[in-house]
């Protein structure tokens, strides 16, 4: 069961000089979006996720440093627990994400599990025919990762309401 309502957060992030997160597309949060089932939590995140397209799904957590994606977005979705992420580099914005909740990150946005409750995990997934690198902040993965930023496709759907999501229209994929 999705919520129609749920609250949303967004945040563009720019580059901080060591990230370069995405000065075109903003963060999506949306707050108690997803009812996580009690008898299978992550099959229930995963099937929002694949219903709107968003493949190669994974289950585990976040990792506890800064890293992007410089090929691929990618969503996050909760089924379990409580995490505090930050967002955009040692700098950046601080979340807290719980059950139910999704984070949508874009293409070169650095993500870290600032710390999470025992039971935390979540699912991940990435829009069809993306495949996600791993960039650290490290000396020499700038410019090519900088290009690679700017050559990702924007999905199709929104993974979680599909063609008519709000993140649709916020990244101007369906300005009507």
């Amino acid at each position: 069961m999705i919520n129609q309502t749920p609250e949303i957060i967004t945040e563009l992030l720019l580059d901080d000089g060591t990230f370069p997160n995405n000065g075109k597309l903003p963060i999506f949060i949306y707050k108690s979006v997803i009812a996580v089932s009690f008898d299978n939590p992550a099959l229930a995140v995963e099937k929002v996720f694949s219903e709107n397209g968003w493949g190669g799904l994974w289950r585990n957590g976040i990792y506890p440093y800064h890293h992007y994606h410089s090929t691929a977005h990618e969503v996050l979705g909760i089924y379990s627990g409580k995490v505090t992420v930050q967002l955009g580099g040692p700098d950046g914005m601080i979340i807290v994400a719980q059950t139910g909740d999704v984070i949508i990150i874009p293409g070169g946005v650095a993500h870290k599990n600032l710390g999470a409750s025992d039971d935390f995990r979540c699912v991940g997934a990435y829009p069809p025919g993306q495949e996600w690198d791993m960039n650290f902040g490290k000396p020499g993965e700038r410019p090519n990762a900088d290009k690679n930023i700017a050559k990702i496709p924007l999905p199709v759907t929104d993974p979680v309401y599909g063609k008519d999501g709000p993140l649709m229209k916020s990244w101007n994929l369906n300005p009507n």
